[in-house]
């Protein structure tokens, strides 16, 4: 049994000119399953899942795709899948992915061959991705710490003026006000860095 999988996660996306790609490479009767939802969101796609429960009984021989990424967006989840497809004889194909017919092309047991070492480097590539994801999940903690390192000046001078215009002196300014350092260490403003601050509100409203 041959499938054409067609997924769109949006409502731009037209179903119709997938089906017609995927046509090109349909040889004998074919199944058409179509899903709307995101391939991140697998356990949201009950088709999908209903595919792989035949290609695990064997129902299905072929399944074919507009492109790899129609199947799974992540590297890791497609590498699973294509080894999932390998052992239950299932050939993946994708009108993107024109090349990997080849490999169905490759005399036993090159072919084999050929498809695990595709299949490693898809495993290679899903980790370098996972390195180059956690790099920038961690540049982006850091930059965001130094961000909050310190309150912005214009917040703190606007928390003076509020406490100024209640009344409250310098002095019990100087106990409420206060920013976070680099260390992330809690510090309170300084008598000087309130008595500038209002002397400047000062002059800014004669």
């Amino acid at each position: 049994m041959q499938v054409i999988y067609l997924r769109t996660s949006t409502e731009l996306q037209d179903p119709q000119n997938q089906l017609r790609d995927c046509l090109t490479l349909v040889n004998g009767e074919y199944e058409v399953v179509e899903e709307k939802q995101s391939a991140f969101k697998d356990k949201d796609r009950p088709k999908f899942e209903g595919i792989k429960t035949k290609i695990k009984k064997r129902i299905i021989s072929d399944i074919y795709c507009w492109d790899w990424d129609r199947l799974f967006r992540n590297r890791k989840r497609l590498k699973e899948f294509f080894e999932f497809c390998k052992i239950y004889n299932c050939n993946i194909h994708s009108f993107r992915q024109k090349f990997y017919e080849d490999f169905y092309n490759i005399p036993e047991p090159f072919n084999y061959i050929i498809q695990d070492l595709f299949i490693n480097l898809l495993g290679w590539m899903a980790e370098d991705e996972s390195i180059k994801k956690s790099e920038r999940v961690k540049l982006a903690y850091k930059n965001r710490k130094q961000k909050w390192g310190r309150k912005p000046l214009e917040n703190v001078e606007e928390s003076i003026i509020k406490l100024h215009d209640k009344g409250l002196s310098i002095r019990e300014i100087t106990q409420q006000v206060y920013y976070w350092n680099k260390s992330r260490n809690k510090k309170f403003v300084s008598v000087g860095a309130v008595h500038k601050v209002i002397n400047n509100y000062r002059g800014s409203k004669s």
